[in-house]
């Protein structure tokens, strides 16, 4: 399916939404940031809206996610405009400057295929989120891929929601979205917009 094309048959994943979304609200050639690399879909996508002109941060704690998104980037021709970090999310402030990022995409959970015991947790993840809303220039976009049930619990998408109901709707605006027909506790996308 191409990545533009959402009709309404078609059986949307949370990340397909998250980057049609993105794609409304980010303009192109920014700066970006793929907080949780995995496999590197999100860092490609963030890649190719970055085109020449922009840039793309990626992080991950994990060699192997490293190695599958260097992989994936370069069957589809990417060479340059990006760097993939092995280092966690928390620690991208880092790496970028205050109020310099367009964009950050977060999809928590586990990397694909890989040992489960090795996924985000609630703790880091606050941490994370407030390190890359720091980064966030005034207009910028972050987005959430959620989940609860299996192998994550509920614990990481409970803390999150309830930590991101207390931002300043002043300076926030947090929009939170549901699968709403889907049984078997649905992931959830969440956009947070920074308003001032």
């Amino acid at each position: 399916m191409e990545e533009s094309a959402i009709t309404a048959t078609n059986r949307i994943p949370i990340t397909q939404w998250c980057h049609e979304i993105l794609k409304l609200y980010l303009p192109e050639q920014g700066i970006y940031v793929d907080a949780t690399m995995g496999n590197g879909h999100d860092t490609l996508f963030l890649c190719r809206l970055a085109k020449r002109q922009g840039y793309v941060y990626a992080f991950d704690i994990q060699q192997t996610a490293l190695e599958h998104t260097e992989k994936l980037l370069r069957e589809h021709d990417i060479e340059s405009g990006f760097s993939l970090i092995l280092d966690s999310h928390v620690n991208m402030g880092k790496y970028l400057e205050p109020e310099t990022a367009d964009g950050i995409v977060f999809n928590c959970g586990y990397l694909p295929g890989s040992d489960h015991s090795l996924a985000t947790r609630p703790k880091t993840t606050v941490a994370a989120i407030e390190a890359g809303l720091s980064l966030l220039k005034t207009g910028g976009v972050m987005s959430l891929c959620l989940y609860s049930g299996g192998d994550t619990g509920f614990e990481e998408k409970e803390t999150v929601l309830n930590c991101l109901k207390k931002l300043d709707s002043r300076r926030y605006t947090v929009i939170v979205q549901e699968y709403y027909n889907r049984g078997n506790h649905p992931p959830a996308p969440v956009f947070i917009f920074k308003n001032t």
